[in-house]
């Protein structure tokens, strides 16, 4: 009894003598110096071996979820970075997995809805703001994404002359404010190939946008799909034959349902109009199993939620019936990696 009150007091004693402490600004400022020389030491989370990998910056659709941000997942093959689509709330996960936005080869955009393209502007800014880049960020998109980048580069037009005017071109150079674009054409569908890395875009199905693309990455014997929104299509099979990895989109439509009669029964016919709409051009999970077994794939992510799931409960009602279909499946958080390290056949499920 003696032992603890002794620990007892001993602690009380300590912690107002930090208390008091951390009321002294040197001692304020020696914790801050701390805090900031372990964030500029910081290196970034991605894998350091030499393997092709995917990390999810963003695992919903437009419908909130709390932790999770819209559409984007972040591909590292050998030292090359590609970012695909960048929803609203993606950029600060990056930033917070210390990624280096300097060494980001380019922005590939799968189609251009606002919850794939919303942080764009912001990724630029973080690239372009001592970046360190000897260029303009690639954007590679559909047609019509020069109309983005474009429009971005008007919108963001003073801000890039003022931080110029104020920083200087050592930090802000101007002739690298903006966008080097590309309207993939696919009738030559390979966008990248530097003899270890080859990227080639594929058409998928989501009308009325048009055209919508998916990617393949192609690395050292490795290989994943990306297939953006799609309803269930024959090119998202025929491209993701053998692969290692398919990141599919998946949406419940039996959830769907729910959210759709209750906004009818709760006086909100637009909100259950828009429902309705959105199952037309989006895939099921039991769908996007039966895809991903239909091409013998080895390892089916389920991403772009829809509507993502908030809790266990949720999740479990989110993938019923996926395990009667298909095994070897995994639901994206923000933060799920996978590592596919080259010339092997091993697949490594991780986080950020």
């Amino acid at each position: 009894m003696k032992i603890v009150t002794r620990i007892l007091i001993a602690s009380l004693i300590l912690g107002i003598t930090s208390f008091v402490l951390i009321q002294v600004p040197s001692i304020q400022d020696r914790i801050m110096l701390s805090v900031v020389s372990g964030m500029a030491t910081a290196s970034d989370s991605l894998p350091k071996e030499d393997a092709l990998s995917a990390a999810v910056c963003g695992s919903r659709s437009p419908i909130p979820s709390p932790g999770r941000a819209e559409t984007c997942v972040l591909v590292k093959a050998g030292d090359d970075i590609f970012i695909v689509d960048i929803g609203d709330g993606s950029a600060s996960n990056l930033r917070s997995w210390n990624i280096d936005y300097g060494e980001i080869d380019a922005v590939l955009l799968t189609h251009l809805h606002s919850d794939h393209i919303a942080d764009l502007p912001g990724l630029h800014q973080a690239a372009w703001i001592l970046g360190g880049r000897s260029d303009k960020l690639k954007v590679f998109g559909p047609e019509g994404v020069s109309q983005v980048t474009n429009g971005i580069e008007m919108a963001y037009g003073l801000d890039y002359k003022f931080r110029n005017e104020h920083h200087g071109n050592a930090i802000a150079p101007k002739e690298y404010a903006g966008f080097d674009t590309y309207e993939i054409d696919l009738n030559n569908p390979v966008i990248f190939n530097n003899g270890y890395l080859k990227i080639t875009a594929f058409k998928v199905v989501h009308e009325p946008i048009e055209p919508a693309l998916g990617f393949k990455f192609e690395y050292k014997g490795r290989s994943l799909v990306i297939t953006g929104d799609t309803s269930y299509t024959q090119s998202v099979i025929d491209n993701s034959l053998n692969v290692d990895v398919l990141f599919h989109e998946a949406q419940a439509n039996h959830m769907v349902d729910v959210l759709q009669n209750f906004a009818n029964e709760n006086g909100a016919p637009l909100r259950a109009k828009v429902m309705a709409d959105i199952k037309t051009y989006h895939t099921t999970l039991i769908e996007a199993a039966e895809i991903s077994n239909k091409a013998n794939v080895k390892q089916l992510v389920f991403y772009h939620l829809t509507p993502a799931p908030r809790n266990y409960l949720t999740e479990i009602i989110f993938v019923r019936g996926v395990d009667e279909i298909r095994e070897n499946w995994m639901l994206a958080e923000d933060g799920s990696l996978i590592i596919l390290p080259a010339n092997s056949e091993k697949i490594i499920l991780s986080n950020m």
